[in-house]
């Protein structure tokens, strides 16, 4: 069911959630899911939406692009099941590496089967990249519930629905948190010139780069007070989702050469930390560089003394919902789009939350200042005027953008460097 409601609770909505369940709260979560692109908030919980009585007999599948202990996306998406499977007491299965370089002619639907095999009554896919498997799976199991992360099937608003009954997606609003890690970025350079890692080019990472982008150039502009035409912000896309040698670009090596040529703050649109690894190395050589991590919460713990900050998923909190589903017999196949608990985007309750790293000093008031307008509304970087890289209208003046103009951004924003296509 796709349901339009404000994007902001208000403090009575709120407060009647709070002395509600979990289950009355992720659903009010749902309706808020597709709402308008005004910041959406998580409304508040009653413990850990990982809390219940589970199933010993009950066992979740789930299947990984990259390695569980990447310190990036899969293993926040791995540390995220384990913790709901810990809470309720479920068994878990699991397989990593389920891509083209680890696992040669294996597809994830195959892997599915397998997990399937072992006893999985339900069925992750952690990777936009696996989600034509999810869909697969879903149409050769029908009584097996399949929540795919990432993608749209389930949109029935979107462009791609496939109205498969037992497929659900899963995703956060990261736009927001990329916001507030290009704002540390713009706030911390020196040089004007941020270097933006990206894996592949495709809508999501298209929409996160462009995201950051526009939290940098307001940060720019407002608390720097400085032109944004001195605002040097270069992306550049190695081909995957993390290296895989021969097929992609070395992060390393791109790393290495935004810190080489002026670019003193790099921040991480993969999976992997390359930007961290060699921005250490870059440090320790004397170069005043910094970076930004990405999804892993615990990332700053990398290089602590140049590390800006990490903005990062909850995976917990929707996982949870949807495993306790799936563990009642229902088939969880709604899309499920969520943003910050505004009123405190660490909460255990915020799906998108921002780690401060401590490099960033005293212009983590800064943050808190962008964190807030964001919040209450009066700072929305999802209106116009807004042009793509060919100058072509993206929002004209005055208008905000439709949860479809930002899912599905067919070009960077004008401003940015770095191919769109």
């Amino acid at each position: 069911m796709q349901v339009k409601v404000p994007g902001i609770f208000s403090s009575a909505i709120a407060l009647k959630i709070v002395k509600q369940s979990w289950s009355v709260a992720a659903l009010s979560l749902l309706l808020g899911a597709c709402s308008n692109p005004t910041p959406t908030a998580s409304p508040p919980t009653t413990g850990s939406p990982a809390a219940g009585g589970g199933s010993k007999d009950f066992t979740v599948g789930l299947v990984l692009v990259g390695p569980k202990n990447d310190k990036g996306w899969n293993q926040a998406h791995y540390d995220g099941v384990q913790e709901v499977v810990n809470a309720q007491g479920y068994k878990f299965e699991y397989a990593d590496k389920v891509n083209p370089g680890d696992r040669p002619n294996v597809t994830g639907s195959q892997v599915a089967d397998e997990l399937i095999s072992k006893g999985a009554k339900v069925i992750i896919f952690s990777s936009d990249d696996l989600k034509d498997d999810a869909l697969e799976t879903a149409k050769k199991y029908p009584d097996i519930p399949i929540v795919h992360a990432s993608g749209d099937y389930a949109w029935k608003e979107g462009k791609n629905f496939k109205n498969q009954p037992n497929l659900g997606n899963i995703m956060g609003r990261m736009e927001y948190g990329k916001m507030i890690a290009g704002c540390a970025a713009a706030l911390s350079t020196e040089t004007g010139k941020i270097g933006y890692l990206g894996p592949l080019i495709n809508d999501e990472t298209r929409r996160y780069a462009s995201a950051a982008y526009l939290g940098a150039k307001h940060c720019w502009e407002k608390y720097r007070k400085k032109d944004p035409k001195d605002l040097n912000f270069k992306v550049t896309w190695i081909g995957f989702w993390f290296n895989i040698p021969g097929k992609t670009l070395d992060p390393t090596k791109v790393a290495d050469d935004f810190y080489n040529s002026g670019y003193d703050v790099v921040m991480s649109g993969i999976d992997t930390p390359e930007a961290a690894i060699q921005g250490k190395k870059a440090a320790d050589a004397g170069k005043q560089v910094k970076f930004v991590h990405y999804d892993f919460k615990q990332g700053c713990d990398l290089a602590p003394d140049i590390c800006l900050g990490v903005p990062y998923y909850n995976w917990a909190l929707p996982y949870g919902k949807a495993l306790q589903e799936a563990a009642a017999g229902q088939k969880p196949n709604d899309f499920v789009w969520l943003g910050p608990n505004w009123k405190d985007i660490n909460a255990p309750d915020s799906m998108i939350g921002f780690v401060k790293g401590k490099a960033l000093g005293d212009n983590g008031k800064f943050i808190d200042d962008f964190i807030k307008n964001m919040g209450n509304g009066s700072v929305n970087l999802y209106k116009g005027p807004l042009n793509y890289q060919d100058g072509t209208p993206f929002l004209k003046a005055g208008e905000e953008a439709t949860d479809q103009q930002i899912w599905y951004m067919p070009q960077l924003l004008a401003g940015m460097q770095g191919p769109s296509k």
